[in-house]
């Protein structure tokens, strides 16, 4: 650290209690109070020195009477007199990057010009300034003690002066330059020693990395960092620097950051109520703040960061125009979002659901947006399967938040005061192309299902619409065929779907076949062995599947259709079931015969073609 060092006497000031004694051999004529403290000096070293204490000396004195000066408003208060009284007692002292700034501004405030003695306290502590902005380390010590002095400070510059310096360190190269710097990772020459002017320097090797001088600016308060930032933005600093930054920062002074992952609703609610004091709106601020300052661009600050300052926003009751932006970052960026960043618990006392769905429905909105523009909506879900899995590329970002959603809904379903609405509108944005296959979404609707056992017949139509019975597995296809909580209607689809893809896959079976045989016939005009004929019958488009598996499945199925089809005939046999059926299955009662002896009777044929409709569904 810089040091100049001033004068050449001896100490002659002791402290007294609250008084400081100057042993000069002489008796004190003039007193000066500054608060609680009070210095008994000399008249001739002060006027000899300030234009201020000359005039104030003179005002108050009388004849018989020892003068009283009242210095009260004087920046840096007794601590900062005591070092201007050693200066005009002309007893050593130092000039340090922790001290000129206060000094500056007492030596202006008391006027200790040129025209008070040639190299006077003004001009000592100017050329000390001017050489210590050249050092990193320096100007982070001097830019933080304006905080004790502010309003002097900035109307002397000194503040803008400060932040300037740092702002071409950081943005320059600093290999280019020999300031010493320090930062979490310096690499530190040994020391040694330069002398300019009767000023002693420790230096320090400097150091590489964008990110060194991080750590050393988290020290300045919110106002000082934040005109920093400005700086080294309008000097074209890159955003993925600064972000880290702001971070950075973030991390070290948000002291809720770290701690709302565990929030629960009863636990978050006694949290807040805990924090109705001023350290609470001092953290709101900061948040607000940081937000305000992150820039604008897609990427750059991690979705899991951009959570977590949204999770605080709320614990701290931060504005609604924060939150909105908040809202809208991460929605940009909604394909990185992990599932337990997104499972935000309700905060406040009148909640319906235990996780905001809210907010991640308009998180959602924001990423639909964004990638409405890149959004294909003709595009065939094969074509997206074998560009996803056949030629294994990772998923898009449509893929990756229909996966996300599907996932957060089996979460969120459990909840029983979850409202149908709720649950379709979030499921219903992501567009059925993004999924390639439903198993996720079927998943969160037989946990809504099963959760929410009174939804009408109706309702479960409407939520089982939500996914496509041609888009489920083998696995999910058997699970829904045996589900109970299932419209009938939904797993005569599912049973359809499955036969389609049977018939296809078993001819696909014998196609393979096919060629296997007439490669094994050409193989023997050419003379080729049965492995020869093997291999020119393989291609990347035919996959010849196990006869055995593929008669085992063809048996659960058939299996399958003929206890649906029992069930059915079961139900049409016994007396008043039979309009529940038609219900079912969406057919139309039929028409009554004409009433004959107030009895009215149904028609054969009629009932006939009802059959007819029936067993058509079924099969």
């Amino acid at each position: 650290m810089a040091c100049l060092k001033l004068g050449s006497k001896s100490e002659v000031f002791r402290l007294d209690g609250q008084t400081w004694l100057c042993s000069t051999g002489l008796a004190s004529d003039v007193i000066v109070e500054i608060g609680d403290t009070s210095f008994h000096l000399h008249k001739f070293p002060l006027i000899a020195r300030s234009e201020v204490l000359e005039s104030l000396i003179k005002e108050s004195s009388r004849d018989d009477e020892q003068p009283v000066l009242q210095l009260h408003d004087l920046p840096g208060g007794a601590k900062a007199f005591l070092l201007v009284a050693k200066f005009c007692y002309g007893v050593k002292m130092e000039l340090t990057a922790f001290n000129v700034v206060t000094l500056r501004c007492t030596a202006e405030y008391l006027r200790m010009t040129e025209d008070y003695g040639e190299g006077n306290l003004i001009i000592q502590t100017e050329n000390f300034l001017n050489h210590i902005f050249g050092y990193w380390a320096d100007s982070i010590k001097a830019l933080k003690t304006c905080e004790e002095v502010l309003p002097h400070a900035e109307e002397l510059h000194i503040v803008s002066r400060c932040i300037y310096s740092l702002v071409l360190k950081v943005c320059a190269d600093p290999s280019l330059f020999s300031w010493p710097v320090s930062g979490q990772n310096a690499v530190h020459s040994p020391k040694g020693t330069e002398l300019w002017n009767g000023i002693s320097i420790t230096s320090k090797a400097v150091i590489v990395g964008e990110d060194w001088w991080f750590e050393d600016v988290t020290f300045l308060s919110l106002p000082l960092y934040k005109r920093f930032i400005q700086g080294v933005s309008a000097k074209g600093m890159k955003p993925e620097i600064i972000a880290g930054s702001l971070v950075y920062f973030a991390k070290k002074h948000l002291l809720l950051l770290g701690s709302q992952s565990s929030f629960q609703n009863e636990n978050c609610v006694a949290f807040r109520s805990s924090l109705s004091t001023p350290p609470e709106a001092e953290q709101r601020n900061l948040l607000e703040e940081i937000v305000e300052l992150l820039p604008n661009k897609k990427g750059i600050t991690a979705t899991k960061f951009l959570l977590r300052l949204l999770r605080t926003s709320m614990a701290l009751n931060a504005s609604s125009s924060c939150r909105a932006n908040l809202e809208k970052r991460i929605g940009a960026q909604l394909d990185d979002a992990a599932l337990e960043d997104i499972l935000i618990p309700n905060a406040g006392y009148y909640v319906e659901t235990l996780y905001d769905i809210d907010c991640v429905q308009r998180m959602l909105d924001h990423f639909m947006i964004v990638e409405h523009d890149v959004i294909d909506s003709t595009s065939n879900y094969i074509t997206e399967e074998r560009q996803l899995i056949g030629n294994s590329q990772s998923p898009n970002p449509m893929a990756k938040v229909a996966n996300l959603v599907d996932n957060y809904l089996a979460e969120v379903a459990p909840d029983v005061n979850l409202k149908l609405t709720k649950f379709q509108s979030l499921a219903a944005v992501i567009p059925d192309n993004a999924r390639v296959v439903d198993d996720s979404l079927y998943r969160a609707i037989d946990i809504y299902l099963k959760t929410h056992p009174w939804l009408t017949d109706s309702e479960r139509e409407q939520l089982c619409r939500l996914m496509n019975c041609q888009k489920l597995s083998s696995e999910a296809s058997t699970h829904a065929a045996q589900n109970e909580r299932l419209p009938l209607r939904v797993i005569v689809q599912v049973l359809f779907f499955e036969q389609i893809k049977l018939r296809t896959s078993v001819a696909d079976w014998f196609f393979a076949a096919d060629n296997l045989e007439n490669s094994q016939s050409l193989s023997g005009n050419l003379g080729l062995g049965r492995n020869d004929a093997i291999t020119i019958a393989s291609s990347p488009h035919n996959h010849i599947i196990a006869f055995d598996g593929m008669k085992e499945r063809i048996s659960e199925l058939e299996k399958e259709c003929l206890s649906l089809k029992q069930e059915i005939e079961k139900m049409v046999k016994t007396k008043g079931s039979w309009n529940l059926i038609l219900k079912k299955f969406g057919v139309s009662k039929p028409c009554k015969p004409k009433v004959s002896n107030n009895k009215s009777k149904v028609s054969p044929a009629s009932t006939n073609q009802t059959e007819e409709k029936a067993m058509k569904l079924m099969n």
